[in-house]
């Protein structure tokens, strides 16, 4: 197990709203090194911590505006549905993120599809067409004010 102290904690924090900050920039930023930081930055990489390194697009640049979450409830939980739905997950681009959940849903889906009849099509042809799937409750994102952490620019919440 790894030990985080407070740099450990200003790097993580800096990189997740800046994944390209070059150690040297960490090394202003925080007050270690630039070898410190590599070091440290190396080491939470490792530790399995930091997960990746991502740009974040706007939805239009993928040519998937769309944005919804949907609620997923299994008929049951056999360990054939929900293998079956967990491919089902792994193989739909369209699912950007999937959470097993508490409450009224198993599942939690955010997909981005480029217009309505990509989301009718993902949710009837794909989604509703799994055998383990009892029951979807469908939610279309009208507008994206903050995401990963951070405020999007057209929110209306950036001063």
């Amino acid at each position: 197990m790894y030990n985080i102290d407070d740099f450990d904690l200003k790097i993580l924090t800096l990189l997740q709203a800046n994944g390209r900050l070059t150690n040297q920039e960490l090394s202003d930023l925080i007050g270690l090194s630039a070898s410190q930081c590599s070091r440290r930055r190396i080491a939470l990489e490792q530790a399995q911590l930091i997960l990746g390194y991502h740009a974040r697009l706007a939805p239009d640049a993928a040519g998937r505006e769309m944005l919804g979450l949907i609620e997923v409830r299994l008929l049951n939980h056999t360990q054939e549905y929900v293998e079956s739905f967990h491919q089902m997950i792994s193989e739909v681009d369209a699912i950007l993120d999937a959470w097993k959940t508490t409450g009224d849903a198993d599942y939690l889906l955010r997909v981005a599809v480029p217009d309505l009849p990509g989301l009718s099509h993902l949710i009837s042809h794909i989604l509703a067409q799994n055998k383990g799937v009892a029951h979807l409750k469908t939610s279309v994102v009208l507008n994206r004010l903050k995401e990963n952490g951070q405020l999007m620019p057209d929110s209306g919440l950036l001063p």
